[in-house]
């Protein structure tokens, strides 16, 4: 049995899920998670996702920004033991990291293809916009976990084809909306 490639992101009532953590991440208004008020419940996806999460998939700006983060926080300390595959053409393995679990690297869709048609649980891809374009042009992506805040930018990437794609329906799995202004939308990709 396949499994799932979920993405999980961020993302503005705008459609732009670039840099939602800081400026440092590339975005010149960066951190515009930090500027809508924290509301537990609205990050509560993020838990359920945790507990389905077999195996993260990332891509190489992804994997640079969160590992140095991530391998040392205790919000992230059950990811440490998960394998994480690294999409990237330009990083060699001994550019990865041996402080946070497996990690290996996968050069490219084939690849991610060959990994989603094995056995195991659910590849969650976190942020990795670029990725997340290429996987669901190729429709390898089989399902989208997004909290939309409540900002617009206007301008940045996006997680979602910009270019013209076979037409996709989506199943609206689940959603709801906090007093925050943070909407959750989880669409599971029709086949």
């Amino acid at each position: 049995m396949a499994r799932d490639v979920v993405w999980t992101g961020f993302m503005t009532a705008d459609g732009i899920v670039d840099s939602p953590g800081a400026v440092s991440e590339g975005h010149p208004r960066g951190g515009w998670v930090l500027s809508t008020p924290f509301d537990p419940e609205a990050f509560s996806l993020k838990g359920d996702e945790l507990a389905e999460t077999s195996a993260l998939l990332l891509g190489r700006r992804s994997y640079e920004a969160f590992w140095p983060i991530w391998s040392r926080s205790e919000d992230h300390a059950a990811y440490q033991d998960l394998p994480k595959y690294i999409v990237s053409t330009t990083l060699e393995a001994e550019d990865l990291t041996t402080d946070w679990g497996p990690v290996e690297l996968l050069r490219g869709l084939e690849d991610v293809a060959a990994l989603k048609s094995g056995d195991g649980g659910a590849l969650f891809l976190h942020g990795s916009a670029e990725l997340a374009r290429s996987l669901a042009a190729a429709d390898l992506i089989d399902r989208y976990h997004v909290l939309v805040f409540p900002v617009l930018l206007g301008t940045g990437k996006r997680a979602f084809p910009e270019v013209e794609v076979e037409h996709r329906d989506l199943r609206l799995r689940d959603s709801a909306a906090y007093a925050n202004g943070v909407v959750k939308l989880i669409y599971d990709v029709v086949r």
